[in-house]
């Protein structure tokens, strides 16, 4: 008869103890080293791709970032005092140098594919010069865009027209409100501009040179409907020429408002607020107020080029002023 020896008595116990605590030491080395090694892993210091779609009734929207900048918002803002500027910002959880989006939009109408604002490209330092990739992100090519628009033409919204002095966008037509085009493309307002200002005029003539030599700058004089749902309205005071696009679909309504405001924080709750870009600041005020007001009681959506990215939202009368609310994100599907 064969003696079966049972692995549950006492002699077998303690073996099977050592091995036991054997593999639990094992564990718990292995489990430390991952960790460290887990721990030790490089910071990416990375963001996703900076695009943003949603649906406006038929037309497909894309915001694109061009990247961030700092800019010292408490010695630029002006009807107003750095002390009150900073005190604003720190209720809302910021300081000056601000980080501040600059943004641009796309604009799928099924038939044309419409640019608004380029970005920097590399005139304003190594943290802008995006939205080219990322639109390549976003799923397309720079050939694809058919039209181009510029709310006005400093080098946050122009300069990414041109990349090493050939055409950025090589297929498209460049449109730009012609008061905005004559004063800074006038050697006059060159030579006569000072010094620390004719940077601007430089960009300006060098991101827009391919498309004049091409035949494909054209602008445009104040209101006027550029491709069908896509209509420029003049909104001079920031610029000489500056625009805004109102882009509509089945009863849908988003204004591009470019520079219509650079501080949310400080100008939503006081839009009187200037800053020193502007070429005239009491129009800009004027214009800044009339278009809050009307986007507050249409209810339209608004995007704008230093809204923090994506950009997008609605605004809310709030006391003497307005609040922005941005979009809810979402992710897009059919047209409703």
């Amino acid at each position: 008869m064969t003696h079966i020896v049972s692995p549950f008595k006492p002699a077998y116990r303690p073996v099977l103890g050592v091995v036991t605590a054997a593999t639990i030491a094992f564990a718990s080395a292995l489990s430390l080293t991952c960790t460290e090694a887990q721990a030790a892993a490089p910071q990416q210091k990375t963001q996703a791709p900076g695009f943003y779609r949603m649906m406006l009734g038929e037309f497909e929207i894309t915001a694109l970032s061009d990247g961030t900048v700092d800019l010292p918002v408490d010695q630029l803002l002006t009807r107003t005092t750095p002390a009150k500027v900073n005190k604003v910002l720190a209720a809302n959880y910021l300081k000056s140098p601000l980080e501040t989006s600059v943004n641009g939009f796309l604009i799928n109408t099924g038939s044309k594919l419409v640019l608004v604002d380029t970005g920097a490209a590399g005139l304003f330092g190594p943290t802008l010069g995006k939205l080219v990739a990322n639109l390549k992100a976003a799923g397309y090519q720079p050939e694809q865009v058919d039209e181009v628009y510029i709310t006005h033409m400093h080098p946050d919204h122009v300069g990414g027209l041109a990349a090493g002095g050939q055409a950025a966008f090589p297929n498209a037509v460049v449109r730009v409100d012609k008061h905005d085009a004559d004063f800074w493309l006038s050697d006059a307002n060159y030579e006569k501009a000072p010094k620390d200002a004719k940077g601007m005029f430089e960009g300006a003539r060098g991101a827009v040179a391919p498309y004049v030599a091409a035949g494909r700058f054209k602008p445009f004089d104040g209101d006027t409907e550029l491709v069908p749902g896509v209509k420029a309205r003049a909104n001079h005071g920031h610029t000489p020429g500056h625009s805004v696009f109102m882009v509509e679909s089945q009863g849908h309504k988003l204004l591009l408002w470019g520079d219509l405001m650079h501080v949310a924080a400080v100008q939503f709750p006081q839009p009187q607020v200037t800053i020193e870009f502007d070429s005239d600041s009491p129009a800009a005020a004027v214009q800044r107020k009339k278009l809050f007001a009307e986007a507050a009681k249409q209810g339209y959506l608004v995007g704008g080029a230093h809204l923090s990215f994506p950009g997008l939202g609605h605004l809310r009368a709030e006391g003497a002023g307005y609040r922005f609310v941005p979009v809810n994100y979402s992710v897009p599907r059919d047209a409703k």
